[in-house]
């Protein structure tokens, strides 16, 4: 935004605070960082999972402010499927969980195609 004369240039970040302090009441924005901090998978996809986190992150900074607490919380909600692997950034952990979702479903689509059926506890 152009400043007025005299004023300072408003900078993104300050811009995203008056719209958030406009369109999100304290109350609403307390709601949505409680429900990041409790954000799991369970019945989402990966893909649905990592929207909502990204959505719900934004009402959350200080939950994020670096790349490992981001990964941690992230991990946090899908931790089946990465135990034991590491990474750099929140970046290649997020494009690691969406390929090896891609492949779990891929396989089960396979298995069904096949004649196998899933049982009860999630088994072939």
């Amino acid at each position: 935004m152009k400043p007025r004369g005299g004023e300072d240039p408003i900078i993104w970040e300050r811009l995203k605070e008056l719209m958030d302090n406009q369109y999100y009441p304290k109350d609403v924005r307390r709601m949505k960082e409680r429900e990041f901090m409790s954000l799991k998978q369970e019945n989402l996809s990966v893909l649905e999972y990592a929207t909502k986190f990204n959505e719900l992150s934004h009402f959350a900074p200080h939950q994020i402010n670096t790349e490992e607490r981001k990964m941690d919380h992230f991990e946090q909600g899908i931790r089946s499927m990465i135990a034991g692997q590491t990474f750099d950034n929140f970046h290649d952990m997020y494009q690691r969980v969406v390929k090896i979702a891609r492949v779990l479903e891929e396989s089960k689509k396979r298995k069904s195609s096949l004649g196998f059926w899933e049982t009860e506890d999630g088994t072939f």
